[in-house]
């Protein structure tokens, strides 16, 4: 009588890894979901809304944004490790994700390394200090003056406990010695918003999010914080042009899936990807928001998201930072 049932079940299993082996060999067959860690409109946003509409033509799917916001990325980023490994669902990661936010939050619940398979990156901006045109100064020297004549009186805001532009900001405060308040909101979107309408004086923004805003006269940039100046803004000085030595932080981006994702869709998604990247279109597009491409293979990403993790865990020492 036991026959019966254990020869079912070893039938079932074997349709059901057979269904699992046809549905990787014909990934995508439904849409794609990229989940972002940060508010509609900030530079991840923006970013992942541009290269879903590349992969939407490439892989014949829709890809859908799906921004949640809140815990340096957190929330978002932890929302994805623990989905299905199937392709479908996506992170947006970048220097915050997947770096900075585990060496801060104690409870994130995801592993940067172990928690996702990683597909590629996709680039790098530079981040800029800027201010409000309200605010009377026009260089890094006339900003610091004014911050020592002024203890605790001006604000800088950034996109989250955690974040580049917080641990930017404190370092910046540091090296310094300034008495400035930071200012967290849930994202570069609503941050940098603040800063244009002048209820907050200033913030590290990277250039993917400010350049239109910086054309348009909305915000004023007073220096890059990388040690070259950037393509898109080569008039604007760097911090370590100004003195303040090997001051370089710099923002990435990439793609990844939850660990345990099957190899060849990781590989389909890559190779989408690289496509995605290499279209003169959005070469275009990103260039002009300062984004550098980067791209290559899963292998080539998970090994620098794990070398960013000693440098950055040394920053944020060197900075002070704490969750507040």
């Amino acid at each position: 009588m036991l026959a019966k049932p254990t020869l079912l079940c070893a039938i079932v299993a074997i349709a059901c890894a057979a269904g699992g082996i046809a549905s990787s060999q014909t990934f995508p067959n439904r849409p794609i979901r990229i989940v972002v860690g940060f508010a509609p409109a900030g530079p991840a946003d923006v970013m992942a809304r541009l290269i879903g509409q590349h992969l939407t033509s490439i892989l014949g799917q829709g890809v859908v944004i799906d921004n949640r916001p809140g815990a340096g990325g957190t929330i978002g980023a932890r929302a994805v490790a623990e989905s299905d490994p199937d392709g479908y669902t996506l992170l947006l990661g970048n220097t915050s994700t997947l770096v900075i936010s585990p060496l801060i939050y104690k409870n994130v619940n995801y592993d940067p390394v172990k928690g996702f398979a990683a597909i590629a990156a996709l680039g790098t901006t530079s981040n800029l200090l800027i201010v409000n045109p309200a605010l009377p100064v026009k260089s890094v020297g006339e900003l610091v003056a004014l911050a020592r004549a002024h203890p605790g009186k001006l604000n800088y805001a950034s996109a989250g406990i955690g974040t580049p532009p917080h641990l930017i900001g404190e370092m910046f405060k540091q090296r310094l010695n300034l008495d400035v308040v930071h200012v967290p909101y849930k994202g570069a979107a609503p941050a940098l918003q603040d800063v244009i309408a002048g209820h907050v004086q200033m913030m590290f923004a990277t250039a993917s999010s400010v350049v239109p805003h910086i054309r348009d006269g909305k915000v004023r940039p007073l220096a890059v914080a990388t040690l070259k100046r950037t393509a898109v803004l080569p008039d604007i000085p760097t911090i370590d042009e100004l003195g303040i030595k090997n001051f370089d932080v710099t923002t990435w981006h990439g793609l990844v899936a939850p660990a345990h994702t099957p190899k060849d869709v990781i590989a389909t998604l890559n190779r989408a990807l690289a496509a995605a990247l290499d279209d003169p279109d959005a070469k275009t597009s990103l260039a002009a928001l300062g984004v550098d491409v980067i791209g290559g293979t899963p292998e080539e990403f998970a090994a620098y998201i794990k070398s960013e993790i000693p440098k950055w865990a040394a920053i944020i020492k060197a900075s002070g930072a704490k969750p507040e």
